[in-house]
């Protein structure tokens, strides 16, 4: 459904993500709803809510606000029109200087002219997001049916409160997960590109001479000095990330030639996402302090608990949507594959490689069915989740 120009309706998808969150499983694809994002689907519930009891002796009224992840990644609302266009400058060698010498770097000599009208158009590469997806909750309130199951006016007061901030919740789960899938459609993405990748266990020890495994690793005595290595590692990626340079990206190829994007990447604009289960033993097994000071407070940085299923934090298995780089004989053009981890451990990326623009949030009420003694509330939603492989990723494997 990415990439379309159309309304796609997600909400299947919605529940999917939303059930391996909650601790099930089911499938749910990223590539179904980014733009290059991902959907989930709502949970059901009894709409009629006849598993109330007609007698209580006390009511607890059950409801906590809850507030969804990842809000670094939301970015600004989209109302109007359906299509975003992205305008990214290519660089251009620099020249001869020609107060001295031609074009071709000979001196100038007697009778040669120096044409100051040679055109050198700039290079521009257009880049473009299509298409959003929606979905929404409803939720039916009798006039009378739920009369005899309070005391008080105040009670199904407190009642209805109570099932409108659990709406509400359902919501920012929703959107939690979506932007989860976002996260893992950025991370599929960028492992098409090996450069983008980092093996850690794999560098250790070719930099140390060791022969650690993703088991081995753990072991008391090769734990510590890893983690030191691993977050020395981390702190060279986010540096070089600042500067300007075309590696930690995907450079697409556009009429034949690849178009070689440079970009720079400042540590305020760095969002670092880590697999909690990773970081919470290193702290507790390895070092006290993950990062100095001086890189988390200026960077978004989040633990994430589980990349798509809360029962198997670290695993990842979906079908992604990306921009396939092409070559010299076909244009970049966007592809799905099938994508499958148990080794990713962290992520680090500019703060516009991914994001979620709200194209329309809204709510309403029916007016009461006179017949049926009811009234129907409905909140509708509408985003878009992309990712732009353009712009600088890193994916860290603990393999």
């Amino acid at each position: 459904m990415a990439n379309t120009l159309t309304i796609d309706d997600i909400s299947t998808v919605v529940n999917a993500v939303l059930t391996n969150a909650q601790g099930g499983s089911a499938t749910a694809n990223t590539g179904d709803f980014t733009t290059v994002a991902q959907l989930a689907q709502l949970q059901g519930y009894d709409p009629l809510n006849t598993a109330i009891s007609q007698v209580l002796s006390k009511t607890i009224f059950s409801y906590r606000p809850y507030s969804a992840k990842f809000q670094g990644l939301y970015k600004d609302e989209i109302r109007w029109g359906n299509k975003v266009r992205k305008l990214n400058p290519i660089d251009k060698p620099v020249e001869v200087d020609n107060r001295l010498r031609e074009d071709n770097g000979t001196l100038l000599a007697d009778g040669v002219s120096i044409d100051p009208w040679k055109i050198n158009k700039p290079e521009v590469l257009e880049t473009a997001f299509y298409g959003m997806q929606e979905y929404q909750k409803s939720m039916t309130v009798w006039k009378d049916q739920l009369d005899v199951a309070f005391q008080s006016p105040e009670q199904f007061g407190n009642f209805l409160t109570m099932m409108m901030g659990n709406a509400s919740d359902q919501l920012e789960q929703a959107r939690e997960d979506l932007a989860r899938g976002t996260v893992v459609n950025l991370i599929g993405a960028a492992s098409q590109n090996a450069a983008q990748v980092v093996h850690l266990i794999t560098e250790y020890n070719a930099a140390s001479g060791a022969t650690l495994t993703a088991q081995s690793v753990y072991l008391p005595a090769n734990f510590k000095p890893f983690m030191q290595w691993v977050f020395a590692r981390l702190r060279t990626i986010i540096d070089r990330m600042t500067e300007r340079s075309y590696l930690y990206h995907m450079n697409p190829f556009k009429g034949g030639a690849q178009k070689f994007i440079n970009r720079h990447t400042p540590i305020e604009n760095q969002k670092c996402y880590m697999l909690a289960d990773f970081i919470n033993k290193s702290e507790t097994m390895a070092i006290a302090e993950i990062f100095h000071d001086d890189y988390l407070k200026f960077m978004d940085y989040e633990k994430v608990n589980f990349w798509q299923r809360l029962a198997a934090p670290g695993s990842i298995s979906t079908t992604i949507s990306y921009l396939d780089a092409g070559s010299a004989q076909a244009d970049s053009a966007v592809a799905s594959v099938a994508f499958a981890s148990d080794a990713v451990v962290g992520v680090i990326f500019d703060e516009d490689a991914a994001g979620i623009n709200l194209g329309s949030q809204w709510a309403g009420a029916t007016p009461l069915n006179m017949r049926g003694g009811y009234t129907n509330y409905f909140w509708h939603e509408r985003a878009r989740h992309f990712i732009d492989q353009t712009e600088n990723c890193v994916v860290l494997c603990l393999d």
